[in-house]
């Protein structure tokens, strides 16, 4: 197995915020709508947005349009490879 350290350094720099980790979290469990996952933070809109930005650039988190509203849910086979990868490490 060829292994992407472009990619797995993406998904690491993504994560390297407690809010985009929080998000991951509540996203792994559904799909969600952007105005539902604002609620949950004391943050703007564009912050939101920016943090949306560069969890779907990694590659870990899919976005859709369902009319004025954005969904967001998890790409469940880039987290497996990020999964893979951190539990293939020796320890």
């Amino acid at each position: 197995m060829t292994k992407n350290y472009k990619s797995i350094a993406l998904y690491m720099k993504a994560l390297s915020d407690e809010t985009r980790v929080k998000i991951l979290e509540m996203i792994s469990y559904k799909e969600l709508c952007a105005c539902n996952i604002l609620e949950e933070f004391n943050i703007t809109q564009p912050t939101l947005s920016y943090h949306m930005k560069i969890l779907c650039k990694s590659g870990l988190v899919n976005s859709k349009k369902d009319g004025i509203w954005t969904k967001y849910s998890l790409d469940k086979d880039n987290f497996k490879n990020l999964q893979d990868f951190i539990n293939n490490m020796p320890l």
